[in-house]
């Protein structure tokens, strides 16, 4: 595997590297908002150049998602979930300890890389754990009262969603739902179960979700927008 080093105005040191597992460009952003990209041999370096230029908008959302998380996260932090409470504090090493539903984090160095894939990695199991415990009932109460009938339902860490229903009404929920008000996760649950029945997002479909929200789908769905599907 061969890399290269590139500058972009925009976004910064771009770390280009072939690599003959690759079968298509791939770009990632690290939490010290670094970009790796990889791309297989029959690709050239400047055809990979292009697809960062065209990827940028992208890149820097990232970048300025990071940037947030950074800025958030310190010694004086506190994260209340559902069933836990997360302190943040510094010491000499980077440890977690667990006691009952409390969750401490020790770190040297908030800025680390590793830091703060560590912190990443915590708040994601502990939103998962949550999310296998509480949104399957939650989802079989609300289809229970609404009348809809669903075959079964898996979580996962998505990046892109906040649920999703297949054809054979399989139901995916994003565990990252865990961070968001009450009310927000029964929309998400309820858009979901609606799938069940209208397969698009066609007037037909929002005049279901009106129907079962008191006219509030486009609302609850407003503000379900404001908030990000990634960890922190």
């Amino acid at each position: 595997m061969s890399s290269k080093v590139v500058h972009f105005d925009r976004i910064g040191i771009v770390t280009l590297s072939k690599n003959k597992r690759s079968k298509n460009i791939k770009i990632s952003v690290k939490p010290n908002k670094k970009v790796l990209v990889s791309f297989p041999f029959f690709v050239s370096a400047r055809e990979a150049t292009a697809f960062v230029l065209k990827s940028e908008d992208w890149i820097k959302s990232q970048q300025e998602k990071f940037e947030t998380k950074r800025n958030r996260i310190d010694e004086n932090t506190v994260i209340e979930t559902r069933q836990h409470k997360v302190l943040f504090s510094k010491d000499e090493k980077t440890d977690v300890e667990i006691k009952g539903n409390t969750v401490a984090i020790r770190v040297r160095d908030f800025e680390d890389e590793n830091t703060q894939l560590l912190i990443e990695n915590v708040l994601t199991e502990i939103y998962r754990m949550e999310a296998k415990l509480l949104l399957p009932k939650r989802l079989s109460d609300i289809a229970l009262q609404c009348g809809f009938k669903y075959n079964k339902v898996t979580i996962r860490n998505n990046k892109r969603n906040w649920g999703s229903c297949s054809a054979k009404n399989n139901i995916s929920l994003n565990l990252q739902m865990m961070k968001l008000p009450e009310k927000l996760i029964d929309y998400i649950l309820l858009h979901e179960l609606v799938h069940t029945e209208i397969k698009n997002h066609s007037s037909k479909f929002w005049e279901r979700m009106n129907q079962l929200t008191n006219n509030e789908a486009r609302e609850l769905s407003r503000q379900v927008k404001k908030f990000s599907t990634y960890t922190i």
